[in-house]
């Protein structure tokens, strides 16, 4: 009878563990299943995609847009592939297609659109109102409408312009040590530069008479510098813009053409073949836009980070161009130059 009782207590021993399992594993399987459930309304950790818009694609030799922008993410711990990814978009020198190809990167909800070059921030800005849009260059961001203002910029575009106080007045300078006899100066443009009102008063200062060369249209670039040569110009001075910037290859050839000395904003210019350029340091300003990026990238919303001016200025010149024009450039200005080329 002993016996017989401890087998019953043994064997109730094992159905109360049995049930214990099934009930464990049951538990188990239920907050499987609601952790399960809860995952799928939880954050996404997806990997946040750049898309990089442009109006050309990096040209042969030293890339100094693409290059220091991303070197400059990698420093601030981003590794494409790893914990990124970009969608990158060129227009291949057609303007008419940056509004299409930003239109397709907000489809692809990418997280940030990078304007590669000026001419791109129009065309990422009419397509969106709610993706950042992060500027790496801009001639003048609130007289063209993509901010509110520098310090405070509002919506959803920020980073960087390069445009600075005085730089117009100090290319003209420039352009008077390297030409003394001039007495007359054409400036290609467009009238709604930012430069046009301190190009005035600068001219005034040196005794100089301004040229305007008022173009609205690439084709009228030729015609533009036939004017200068017939208004006697004894150089020039190109303004940086969306409108000119693209096409400097082809202002430079026109340039040597006719003899006329000119003096760029930016260096891209003197390796295509252009005398001298005074500008922004322009790899300085797309590593800085690596900055922006990180930083909305980490929450942060782009109508509150400032838009910064230059800090870093290159004067470059090119002494093939300077030896075609019979121009010989005067020490001095040698002497203050980041870069000649010869």
């Amino acid at each position: 009878m002993a016996r017989d009782q401890r087998g019953e207590a043994a064997l109730d021993c094992a159905r109360r563990e049995f049930v214990s399992e099934i009930a464990s594993c049951l538990t188990g399987a239920i907050l499987g299943f609601l952790s399960g459930t809860v995952a799928v309304g939880a954050p996404s950790t997806k990997m946040p995609t750049l898309g990089w818009l442009a109006l050309d694609p990096p040209i042969n030799g030293p890339d100094l847009r693409n290059a220091p922008f991303f070197e400059g993410l990698s420093k601030l711990g981003w590794s494409e592939g790893k914990n990124f990814a970009v969608e990158r978009r060129f227009a291949d020198g057609q303007s008419d297609r940056l509004r299409e190809l930003a239109t397709e990167l907000v489809r692809l909800k990418v997280d940030v659109i990078v304007a590669g070059d000026s001419a791109a921030i129009p065309a990422a800005k009419d397509a969106t109102s709610t993706i950042p849009i992060v500027m790496t260059v801009s001639g003048d961001p609130v007289g063209q409408g993509f901010v509110a203002s520098l310090a405070r910029p509002g919506g959803n575009v920020t980073g960087l312009s390069n445009i600075s106080p005085e730089l117009a007045a100090k290319r003209l300078q420039l352009l008077r040590e390297i030409v003394p006899a001039m007495s007359r100066v054409a400036i290609l443009g467009t009238p709604s530069d930012p430069d046009w009102a301190e190009l005035r008063a600068a001219t005034r200062a040196l005794g100089v008479q301004l040229v305007p060369l008022k173009v609205t249209d690439q084709h009228e670039f030729e015609n533009a510098l036939d004017a200068a040569r017939q208004q006697r110009a004894d150089a020039l001075i190109v303004l940086p813009s969306p409108f000119t910037n693209p096409y400097a290859r082809r202002i430079v050839k026109l340039a040597v053409e006719r003899h006329l000395p000119a003096i760029y904003a930016l260096s891209l210019y003197v390796r295509v073949g252009g005398l001298i350029a005074y500008g922004p340091n322009i790899p300085d300003l797309y590593r800085r836009a690596a900055a922006y990026v990180d930083k909305i990238l980490r929450g942060a919303k782009p109508g509150d980070l400032p838009v910064e001016q230059p800090t870093k200025f290159e004067l470059v010149i090119n002494l093939k161009t300077a030896k075609t024009l019979g121009i010989t450039i005067p020490q001095s200005v040698l002497l203050r130059a980041d870069e000649v080329i010869h």
